[in-house]
């Protein structure tokens, strides 16, 4: 690549499918995701509607193969419709993430051809809607001390046990989930992951979390699995590697949730600065304050550290790979506080519109403390980026 080419790379389109994506996403999200935030996150309702019209867009499978339905695109485009998508409705965002990188992302790395062709084209059109069960009502990032069960039974397991917060549990109070990916105990200390389908006695939705902080416009449930029997063909790999599973998957997550955390960023730095150039006070724009100049210039220079951290871990990750968790914490552990601080500012700098519904930010704001507890608490990557760091200093040069 010649000096003046690699100057115009965008990491965040690098090549004519990311930019077509990009496009996509953006006519989508104004003319279609924008209208209905603030209604669904009032009625703390799941658009399934939206959701599927995200799946005719190809917006569900983006990093699934094409043989199934999927645009065979990387991470880079996985972190594109997250970010763009929690421009607008995180907490849509957060289904779409949970569907399509928890669940089906998760089943074509870890699955097997015939569980594969089975599952992925429905999860790429979101004519079926996925998730992933790996909390506990007791059990949260210590996921080895797990109590959900599965014991071998000739050709199928049998699940006993109750996993909780789960994102796309169902679609209303009645609806459950179609498929998931539940991660249970075969032994002390070991995980095993299941295909688990809506149908399978003993299997039913339990209570539905309703009046969160935020992330409102998301289904949010407990999932119970009373003598649930699993064949055998729907266990994901080998017995025994469910933590490998889980730990390559979370991987992805991470990069994902961080994206969201961008898309905050972006938005309250663009509400912040729409506002500071109209208000004036005390004679002047509220620009020319230094304080909102603070606010304003720290929050929009942490998004754009933010956003390059992400992208750029994006582009080294491979899909099918593990052993990427540095970056992947990194990026997490950076840019979820980005954006808590950026709607932070926002709300500061708009004052008592920032605090009132009507203005997006206080929604924001409310959405964006989930990104530094879900998919691995802050603590959680502190601990994990100096164990490994600590154990290969070399990391930290890249």
């Amino acid at each position: 690549m010649t000096e003046p080419d690699w100057r115009r790379l965008d990491l965040a389109a690098p090549t004519p499918e990311h930019a077509l994506l990009a496009e996509t996403l953006r006519e989508f999200v104004a003319r279609e995701v924008e209208p209905q935030a603030a209604e669904n996150d009032r009625r703390e309702q799941f658009n399934l509607g939206l959701f599927r019209r995200a799946g005719e867009l190809g917006l569900l499978g983006v990093t699934l193969p094409e043989e199934y339905g999927g645009a065979g695109l990387d991470a880079t485009a996985a972190v594109q419709v997250m970010e763009a998508l929690s421009t607008s409705d995180p907490g849509f965002a957060l289904s779409v993430l949970a569907h399509a990188i928890l669940f089906a992302q998760n089943v074509n790395v870890n699955g097997n051809a015939e569980q594969r062709a089975r599952v992925l084209p429905k999860a790429a059109t979101g004519e079926e809607i996925g998730g992933l069960c790996m909390t506990e009502p007791a059990v949260g990032t210590d996921v080895l001390a797990m109590t959900t069960r599965a014991k071998r039974d000739g050709d199928v397991y049998v699940l006993d046990g109750v996993k909780t917060f789960i994102t796309n549990g169902g679609t209303d109070e009645t609806t459950l989930g179609d498929r998931f990916v539940v991660y249970a105990a075969t032994a002390p200390r070991e995980i095993s992951s299941f295909l688990v389908e809506k149908g399978m006695p003993g299997f039913s939705l339990g209570q539905k979390w309703k009046d969160k902080l935020g992330m409102r416009a998301s289904f949010t449930a407990e999932l119970v699995f009373a003598g649930v029997r699993v064949p055998v063909a729907s266990r994901l790999g080998e017995e025994g590697q469910g933590t490998l599973q889980m730990m390559r998957n979370l991987e992805i997550e991470r990069l994902t949730l961080a994206a969201m955390s961008l898309g905050i960023a972006q938005r309250s730095v663009e509400v912040m600065l729409a506002y500071a150039n109209e208000r004036r006070s005390f004679g002047a724009p509220l620009r020319e304050h230094g304080q909102v100049q603070r606010y304003i210039a720290e929050s929009f220079a942490e998004y754009r550290a933010a956003r390059a951290l992400v992208y750029d871990s994006a582009r080294r990750m491979d899909l099918d790979a593990s052993g990427q968790r540095v970056a992947a914490d990194a990026a997490k552990l950076f840019a979820s506080q980005a954006g808590k601080r950026a709607a932070d500012a926002a709300i500061q700098v708009l004052g008592g519109y920032g605090y009132m519904g009507e203005y997006v930010v206080e929604r924001l704001w409310r959405d964006a403390k989930l990104l530094e507890i879900g998919g691995g608490t802050l603590e959680s990557h502190q601990k994990n980026l100096t164990k490994d760091l600590s154990r290969n200093p070399a990391l930290v040069r890249g």
